[in-house]
């Protein structure tokens, strides 16, 4: 009974235990849940408050974009020359405004059939004033655009008597305002257009000087190298449309006929270049006395001259195997009067030849032509 009793109560103690042991491990459970649950939380609060704050850097940049905006198109649009330019166009539309209900009511009370002429009247003024600016974007001749002045005046003028004889009926400030007011809108257009044109008169004088001074180079060119200039249009006429421009084709043309590709330079300015400068190098090895010139210092190492071309110039590399004429006139007398042999004549093979460095150096003081000198290195 007893031993019953024991192991009841050490059951009991075990399922207690086990019951500890579950309810802790519940707990451990529900703590890890709340703890990654908060973490979570916190993690999703931490990214809201990073978005709200990404959200109000967007719109602060925006907002500062479009102030931006607005301040650039502030700027843009009260420019001096964009405020001129769109109070004109106020200016002309309050004109037609003021100027046409007189006109209007002055033709119909005279015919309901005439109501259609006032905006006659004044489209053929505002015509006649944009055919002025057109003449003038164009270049067209003085005439043309004096021609169209003189048709917006006429068409502008006689709306403003009309206006001036409708208003008069009524008062004479009347009469007075609507006349001006008929002629204002053409002439704060004219000013306009005559702003315009001395605004750039500046850049279209530069471009005229340039296209003066491409045409007198051009004819120019055609006088000094008519050959040339022929060959090079043959080439551009030749070539699809566009694909070779005309100083690329002169290029061209000067290198077939002369053999060089820098214009201006032929075969015989080379050949004087190459003899004034080699002029200038012996000038200047004589001034200094020894030779300065890389082809003197080069020659001079790879061929050195023998003494007695520096010390006696003037003789030759072979000595003479007659006696002066002094001297064989008094041994012939002290021989009794007899007479002279016969002077002794050279043959080919019996003196040593010439040094190829005196050759050069002779054909040089004779101002031989380049060819005749011996190339070194593969340069003269």
């Amino acid at each position: 009974m007893s031993s019953w009793s024991e192991e009841r109560r050490r059951n009991q103690a075990a399922e207690a235990e086990q019951r500890r042991l579950d309810q802790d491990a519940a707990n451990d459970r529900r703590a890890k849940t709340r703890a990654l649950e908060d973490e979570r939380r916190r993690a999703n609060r931490q990214a809201d408050k990073a978005q709200a704050r990404t959200e109000a850097q967007h719109k602060r940049r925006d907002k500062r974009e479009r102030r931006r905006e607005r301040s650039q198109a502030w700027t843009k649009n009260t420019r001096p020359g964009v405020v001129y330019q769109r109070g004109t166009i106020v200016l002309v539309g309050a004109s037609i405004a003021a100027s046409l209900p007189a006109q209007i009511m002055h033709f119909a009370a005279l015919s309901l059939w005439l109501v259609t002429l006032p905006f006659a009247l004044e489209g053929a003024a505002w015509v006649m004033a944009a055919g002025v600016a057109y003449a003038d974007e164009k270049s067209l001749p003085a005439w043309v655009r004096w021609l169209l002045r003189g048709l917006c005046l006429t068409a502008a003028g006689y709306a403003g008597w009309i206006n001036y004889d409708y208003g008069m009926q009524t008062n004479p400030a009347v009469g007075y305002g609507l006349a001006a007011v008929s002629l204002l809108g053409p002439l704060v257009f004219e000013i306009r257009q005559w702003v315009t044109n001395l605004s750039f008169d500046a850049g279209e004088k530069k471009k005229r000087a340039a296209d003066k001074d491409r045409a007198k180079h051009d004819r120019a060119r055609y006088r000094h190298h008519k050959d040339v200039v022929k060959l090079a249009r043959r080439l551009v006429s030749a070539a699809p449309y566009g694909a070779l421009k005309l100083e690329d084709a002169f290029t061209a043309a000067w290198e077939i006929f002369y053999g060089t590709g820098t214009p201006g330079m032929t075969p015989a300015l080379h050949a004087q270049q190459l003899a004034s400068r080699q002029s200038l190098a012996a000038a200047m090895d004589e001034a200094n006395g020894s030779p300065i010139s890389a082809r003197s210092r080069l020659l001079q190492r790879l061929h050195p001259a023998p003494e007695a071309l520096f010390s006696r110039p003037e003789s030759s590399q072979v000595a003479p195997d007659l006696l002066p004429v002094s001297e064989r006139s008094q041994k012939t007398a002290q021989k009794g009067g007899r007479k002279p042999p016969p002077l002794h004549r050279r043959s080919k093979g019996d003196a040593v030849p010439f040094h190829p460095i005196a050759k050069t150096e002779a054909a040089l003081e004779r101002g031989g032509s380049p060819r005749s000198i011996p190339a070194v290195n593969g340069h003269h």
